[in-house]
């Protein structure tokens, strides 16, 4: 029997009751049959779009393959042209599921997903978010996301929220006024989970926090906070779960691809092996072993309308030593490659350095909410942030100190006190920027 959300899908052409039978199948699957589907798919993803997707066959310039590891690496710049020049053969806009990435990235582009592939991707969200007792059908969702501001866009959004369930929060305006606004809903309304950006979600919590709030006292429905899109720092994951009270997961995907990684009940980031194959690679483009940073690339093992294989998504990260190619562990993600700060030095740092750096001293007396950082020239960093008053000298001296010890002296910091902080259309926040 269809329920409401299963139904909207259905609806709009997305086969999800097919989707989760094959998605159970896989996750039936033993050890040594699990390698063996994933070397078919692999196969199977690569063959298809050889004979079937002329941007791929340009891209590799070769018919057949024998070498995994020979294949080329997609990056988001190749991906930058007419949608049209993209398609495989026998897809189009009217039988595929068509999005935009949000362009967090700097490099922005529409992309195709055929209808099944999506279903399973639906069905792959449907089955980790049951970890939790979270039920897509039923269960009543807080979320805090952002929503297109033109009329159309944002109805269509809206009809969205009906169908799957949810209540959205603007996170446009995260003023003191609106974050109370957002406090009396809780009151109000019973909610079984709440998803979102972690920034915004952080900052509602430094809200409840200056209140001495426990969410779930006020809304006792509660049961998981489920945070996406952005860094989770520890100490941010620490404030949520002493002011919601309640456990804090965090998953990390891509609108272009799947649910990518998301945390299980052992406390580990389980990597999606069912829809996606993820590779670490090194600068030679090869897989490196477990343990090891690289560039993260991404294989959709089921999209046929087009292709994502071998998919530079654009950020590093370290698969755990104990992963298996069934259970793959994704150890640290540390940032994406475009977050780097190259210092007058020569030396080349990650941009979370600087905000780890800065987060433990700006935020000691709860004074300030949020910051960003930018990169404006090799010796110039502009932080951005959002306070109840300016930064004293003691705070600002300790900052430098902070730096001169763990990335290099004569570093040159200008300190800007805002209302609030730019965000991207879709409301996220960009932590680190480099203008160079």
């Amino acid at each position: 029997m269809f329920r409401i959300f299963d139904l909207s899908l259905l609806l709009n052409g997305f086969p999800i009751q097919k989707a989760k039978k094959e998605l159970r199948e896989i996750l039936a699957l033993s050890e040594q049959e699990h390698a063996l589907f994933i070397e078919n798919k692999k196969q199977e993803i690569v063959t298809f779009h050889l004979e079937n997707n002329s941007f791929y066959q340009e891209l590799v310039g070769i018919k057949t393959f024998k070498n995994w590891n020979d294949l080329p690496i997609l990056n988001k710049k190749n991906l930058q042209k007419p949608l049209l020049e993209r398609f495989s053969k026998g897809y189009s806009s009217k039988n595929s599921y068509i999005n935009k990435t949000s362009g967090s990235s700097g490099e922005p582009f529409v992309f195709a997903k055929d209808k099944y592939s999506h279903a399973l991707t639906w069905a792959s969200n449907i089955y980790r978010f049951s970890w939790y007792g979270i039920d897509f059908n039923t269960s009543f969702q807080a979320r805090f996301y952002g929503i297109p501001l033109d009329f159309l866009g944002n109805k269509k959004e809206r009809v969205k929220d009906f169908l799957s369930n949810r209540y959205r929060f603007s996170i446009f305006d995260l003023s003191d006024r609106a974050l109370e606004v957002m406090l009396k809903e809780f009151e109000k309304k019973k909610f079984d989970y709440i998803n979102g950006y972690t920034s915004s979600i952080v900052l509602f919590a430094k809200f409840l926090q200056k209140k001495n709030i426990i969410l779930s006292d006020i809304c006792p429905t509660l049961k998981v906070c489920i945070v996406t899109s952005e860094m989770l720092f520890e100490e941010d994951k620490i404030l949520l779960e002493k002011q919601f009270g309640i456990p804090i997961v965090n998953e990390y995907g891509a609108s272009e691809l799947d649910l990518i990684a998301f945390q299980n009940t052992e406390q580990q980031w389980q990597v999606n092996a069912e829809t996606l194959f993820v590779e670490i690679i090194d600068k030679n483009d090869q897989p490196v072993p477990y343990g090891v940073s690289g560039r993260i690339v991404i294989t959709s093992l089921f999209n046929k309308a087009h292709p994502f294989i071998r998919y530079d998504i654009g950020d590093i990260g370290i698969l755990d030593e104990k992963s298996t190619l069934q259970k793959p562990i994704l150890k640290k993600l540390l940032g994406r490659t475009n977050d780097f700060a190259v210092l007058p030095s020569g030396k080349k740092t990650p941009g979370l350095t600087f905000y780890y750096i800065t987060k433990s001293i700006i935020e000691d007396d709860g004074n300030v909410k949020e910051f960003v950082i930018k990169q404006t020239k090799l010796d110039l960093f502009e932080i951005e942030y959002v306070s109840e008053k300016e930064l004293n000298l003691e705070q600002i001296n300790k900052i430098k100190q902070a730096i001169d010890l763990y990335l290099e002296p004569d570093l040159k910091f200008k300190f800007t006190r805002k209302r609030t902080l730019d965000r991207s259309n879709r409301g996220k926040l960009k932590q680190f920027k480099s203008l160079l």
